[in-house]
């Protein structure tokens, strides 16, 4: 009988092709692999030609779902390797690990929502977790042997000696003596979860030898390898063992990403550079050509010129750093450094290009459909092959039409998952492209299967969870704003059920709460709303009544709101009327219209209103025509002259030229009078009040600043050039003695009856 422990680098193309060459030469009748129990059933699908890694095995407690763990796997794993040799030899293949049901059990912090990682105990530069060791040197290992063999890290001493490694031979022995001495050297880890799994390991190879399996071959971090060969009592591991807690855990196959297997994603055993070890995987003799190669397309493809003379020069540098630095072959450090001083010319923005696209890569997987998942989860992914968005890791730009019919269903899914917490799709704002056109970015991430499987309880169907979880949401909100919110993301989900019970809910809170503040605060979102009637087919004459109903609160109670506020609240209040009066003027609707202009008359009558919105009401008034002319700057000029207050003056002029100061640059009229104005302050007065003028002037565009600016430098600005000519000063007889000629100046053959002095007047 013999027992051939593996100690391997999860995740290390080396690793795994040292196990596979191990396993064609020994051939043992049973593979045991670090990793849960649970997951024994899914090992069936290995061999199934579209379950592609990257994949992650996904166990989970099926009463608290957020309660999870994931168990990735890539081509260059070691254990998938091992697992799929042993699909296609017919070896049986077990998983080893403490069971999940045990480790969940374990965890006393059920209610706290995070998603566990693997621990690493494999080697890599963060072997352990904070979780599995509270000391630096369980962190990193390696570092004492890296330091002796001259390397500033054990990540990349490691690469060099073991994953750019062609022979195998030896290669586990020397992993296993270097562990050893580790474990002995560093100082005894006092971690109960780390005995529990050791000493579950060990059971599970004594069972088996029970079994009467005679050439066992064990896969399993390299940290545990010593542990696993110096066997202690079967009894020590039994007593250990005895009387654990268990749960229910369930388990599925998910895809997995490359960015995902990263230490940047949080990934406890992950590694720094996927793609590459990809690339070493599938090009085992490279030496740095087939790299560079790809390196150029990338720069190719965001047009950038890379010709073959900068990939030979590239490839001749980092073998001579190689050389330089006594190593055998480039590494990814050679061939980075070659990349940045050849391609990128020191550029390091650059090389990031080639970190994202190559180094890290956006690869992801794909598993069968027919793999058993929560019900939910099924729902979502046959929603997903329908409406065709596939999953993928990368960043997909998506512009839908919802005029057409597919276009409206992709909009439809992708709010629906927003509605439970799966933002993959990104909504971006679209430029003159009108309500039918939606701007969607994805990025599909695992663990939103995690959030979907989490949110099955509230349904088998995407439909189903998302609206009776919108009324558990409705449930708990405690303001109009948060219920208007969900109706605004309800709509375009096309839940009509919800919608209704939501505008009920909106109904009865508007017309309960006395605060016109918060009225204004949610108004603009429903008028939003109620524009997806026009190409969603929703019923929007219940929402429109809604609105109808709090415009009508708002003109009765906001004029009484704007009397005694301050600075900042006057300034909040000239937002709501600028959001509201956007509102109102997509609404469309004369009445409404009508009924806004006389709450804006009303609020810049009114001589207590704080100066800085009566100033503002007036610029919506002129602005919509209703005051303009000698009205307009009679208004103007009262504000100005006979406020008293210079200060309350600068604040209403603050108010009126809020956002743009055109209206200075076409109305001769009012330009003279802020002239005036400015002209006559007092010299004390008018520096108090120049941080005020200043923040009313940086409101306007550059272009506004400037034009103004040369308007006030001309002589005689700021005095009216030309002034009204009564009609009692018209000289009718010249005037028609003109008119012929006017009319050959004019081009106009035909004569016209010669006018009279009686028949012009």
């Amino acid at each position: 009988m013999s027992i051939h422990v593996l100690g391997i680098r999860h995740h290390g193309p080396g690793s795994a092709r040292n196990v596979k060459a191990f396993l064609e030469q020994s051939r043992p009748d049973v593979i045991l692999v670090e990793g849960p129990p649970e997951g024994d059933e899914l090992l069936r699908w290995a061999a199934h030609s579209e379950l592609k890694p990257p994949v992650a095995i996904l166990a989970y407690r099926p009463d608290k779902p957020q309660r999870a763990v994931f168990y990735p796997f890539a081509e260059f794993s070691p254990e998938w390797q091992a697992i799929q040799y042993g699909g296609k030899q017919n070896v049986p293949v077990r998983f080893m690990d403490l069971p999940l049901s045990h480790r969940f059990a374990l965890d006393k912090d059920d209610d706290k929502k995070e998603t566990e990682k693997k621990e690493d105990d494999g080697i890599s530069s963060a072997a352990f977790s904070n979780a599995e060791a509270s000391t630096a040197e369980y962190r990193d290992p390696l570092k004492y042997l890296a330091v002796a063999a001259g390397f500033d890290d054990g990540e990349r001493w490691w690469e060099y000696m073991f994953e750019q490694r062609m022979d195998h031979q030896g290669t586990f022995e020397a992993v296993h003596e270097a562990m050893r001495a580790l474990r002995s050297d560093l100082p005894e880890k006092n971690e109960l979860v780390e005995k529990l799994r050791e000493a579950h390991m060990r059971k599970m190879i004594r069972q088996a030898e029970k079994d009467g399996f005679v050439n066992i071959a064990v896969i399993c971090g390299a940290w545990h390898a010593p542990a696993l060969t110096d066997m202690p009592k079967a009894k020590d591991d039994a007593d250990l063992l005895k009387g654990l807690a268990k749960v229910k855990v369930e388990t599925t196959w998910i895809p997995w990403t490359y960015n995902r297997l990263t230490f940047a994603s949080g990934y406890g055993a992950g590694i720094n550079s996927p793609g590459w070890y990809s690339h070493l995987w599938h090009h085992p003799f490279d030496n740095g050509v087939q790299w560079m190669a790809k390196v150029a397309q990338v720069f190719r493809n965001h047009e950038m010129d890379t010709s073959v003379a900068h990939i030979i020069e590239a490839v001749r540098l980092a073998e001579a750093l190689s050389s330089l630095r006594g190593v055998s072959k480039s590494g990814l450090a050679e061939l980075n450094e070659a990349t940045l001083a050849v391609l990128c010319n020191g550029d390091e923005i650059l090389l990031e290009l080639i970190r994202e696209a190559l180094i890290v890569s956006d690869t992801i997987g794909a598993v069968p459909a027919e793999i058993p998942k929560p019900p939910l989860l099924q729902d979502v992914e046959r929603s997903q092959k329908k409406l065709r968005l596939p999953a993928e890791a990368g960043n997909k730009d998506l512009l839908l039409d919802l005029r057409e019919e597919l276009h409206l269903e992709r909009s439809i899914f992708l709010h629906r998952l927003q509605l439970l917490g799966v933002t993959w799709g990104h909504l971006a704002h679209v430029r003159g492209k009108g309500t039918f056109k939606e701007q969607w970015q994805l990025r599909w991430e695992p663990e939103y299967s995690i959030l979907i499987i989490e949110k099955g309880s509230w349904g088998n169907t995407l439909e189903e969870a998302v609206t009776h979880y919108v009324a558990h949401e409705a449930q708990e909100a405690t303001s109009l704003a948060q219920v208007c919110d969900l109706l605004a993301k309800v709509i375009p989900s096309d839940l009509p059920e919800a919608a209704e019970n939501l505008i009920n809910a909106i109904n009865n809170l508007a017309a309960a709460t006395g605060d016109v503040m918060q009225l204004l605060e949610v108004l603009p979102a429903l008028v939003s709303v109620s524009r997806y009637g026009n190409v969603r087919q929703t019923d929007e004459t219940m929402l429109l009544g809604i609105v109808n109903s709090m415009i009508a609160r708002i003109c009765v109670s906001l004029p009484p709101a704007c009397v005694a506020v301050d600075d900042d609240a006057a300034q909040k209040i000239a937002e709501h009327l600028y959001q509201l009066s956007e509102s109102i003027a997509l609404l469309n609707q004369a009445e409404q219209r009508q009924e806004w202009h006389e709450t804006l008359q009303v609020i810049c009558d009114n001589v207590h209103t704080a100066p800085l919105v009566a100033g503002y009401s007036t610029r919506l008034l002129a602005d919509a025509k209703v005051m303009e002319g000698n009205v307009l700057a009679d208004r103007f000029h009262f504000a100005l002259t006979f406020a008293g207050n210079p200060s309350v003056a600068a604040s209403w002029m603050e108010g009126f030229l809020k956002g743009s100061g055109t209206i200075l640059l076409l109305d001769e009229r009012l330009w003279t009078l802020v002239n005036e104005w400015v002209r006559g302050i007092r010299e004390e007065d008018f520096i108090a009040l120049l941080p005020l003028l200043r923040r009313t002037f940086s409101q306007f565009s550059h272009a506004e600043r400037r034009k103004i600016g040369e308007k006030a430098k001309r002589p005689g600005s700021g005095h009216v050039m030309a002034s009204a000519t009564s009609d009692d000063q018209i000289d009718h007889e010249r005037g028609v003695a003109s008119l012929p000629v006017v009319m050959q100046l004019l081009g106009l053959k035909n004569k016209p009856t010669p006018p009279t002095a009686d028949n012009i007047v």
